[in-house]
């Protein structure tokens, strides 16, 4: 079986999606200990609780597979975009100082749609060119959630798969799309408790009189709603953790509410069974579940890496 080692696992979205793919977690590192709190609560392999630029990659046990959905305020509109210059941008060159030692067979990346575009491209060039000086034959693709998945997230983000070997690399694709979408209220709680409810807040009245849809999703954009007229969820984002009224809002059969976290976390793919601490705030869990990414998209990915390996070790053996 295939091994996986994560970089930044948050929660473990990406280590879920290649787990259910068929692939075996070997270890995880991620630095949030609220994050690792509720990744503990998922997964028995190591997980390590740390800064990763002060972890030794050589310490660490060798894998097939490399991930890490690294930081993406850098380069995200809702960010500053400084890209390389922001300190949180530079962690890709971290993610190569685990490579050059590891030398994993697929390195798999995930971060925001602009990526590509930052800098006029420029930053993108930057790490296109490191990967390929490691020794990597890249793939790239932008993935709409609701495209390539039965949720309805409105989340475009670039993922990156680089290979060793070229075999791998030329026996690689991405998915198709899919197009069997689901509506929203499929995903959401039967009931939820009252303090997720707008009813006695200032801007109550004024969210009556335009959130009138069950069947959609809305955003308090500081003085007016914004009505998501595609019947998605909108892009859920780490502010959501973050106070103020930043989690999407919803009008179910009772009044005008947030989304709870765990409608949040089935918008993002994960299973009823994946555990939100109880002992963790909602705004711990919001900020968790933002930060994710879309369990089916990566699962998606990661069943064609599977198959991409599986067709050439079948070659070798038949050799």
């Amino acid at each position: 079986m295939y091994t996986v080692g994560e970089l930044f696992a948050g929660i473990g979205g990406i280590g879920l999606g290649f787990q259910k793919a068929g692939f075996s977690l070997s270890w995880a590192n991620e630095i949030d200990e609220k994050a690792c709190h509720t990744y503990r609560k998922n997964f028995k392999h190591l997980l390590i609780n740390e800064d990763m630029t002060k972890v030794n990659p050589s310490t660490l046990s060798k894998v097939d597979i490399l991930t890490g959905g690294f930081p993406c305020q850098a380069f995200s509109i809702a960010g500053y975009r400084k890209g390389f210059k922001d300190d949180r941008g530079n962690l890709f060159f971290d993610i190569l100082r685990y490579i050059k030692i590891l030398k994993p067979r697929v390195v798999f990346l995930e971060n925001v749609k602009n990526l590509s575009s930052h800098d006029h491209g420029n930053t993108f060039k930057v790490i296109q060119n490191k990967l390929k000086e490691a020794g990597y034959y890249i793939k790239s693709q932008v993935m709409n959630t609701s495209h390539y998945s039965d949720v309805p997230q409105n989340r475009e983000r670039i993922y990156i798969v680089c290979f060793r070997n070229k075999k791998d690399y030329d026996s690689f694709e991405f998915p198709q799309k899919t197009n069997n979408v689901k509506p929203v209220t499929n995903f959401l709680e039967d009931e939820a408790d009252k303090s997720f409810y707008y009813t006695n807040t200032p801007m109550y009245q004024q969210l009556k009189n335009e959130i009138v849809d069950h069947n959609k999703i809305y955003q308090w954009r500081r003085h007016y709603v914004r009505e998501n007229k595609s019947f998605l969820c909108p892009t859920l984002t780490a502010n959501m953790g973050t106070g103020g009224h930043n989690v999407p809002l919803i009008l179910d059969k009772k009044d005008i509410r947030k989304l709870t976290p765990r409608e949040c976390a089935r918008f993002q793919g994960f299973p009823d069974k994946f555990v939100l601490p109880d002992d963790l705030p909602k705004s711990a869990l919001y900020k968790q579940i933002g930060n994710s990414v879309s369990v089916p998209v990566i699962y998606a990915i990661a069943k064609n890496i599977k198959k991409a390996l599986d067709n050439n070790d079948t070659d070798k053996k038949e050799e």
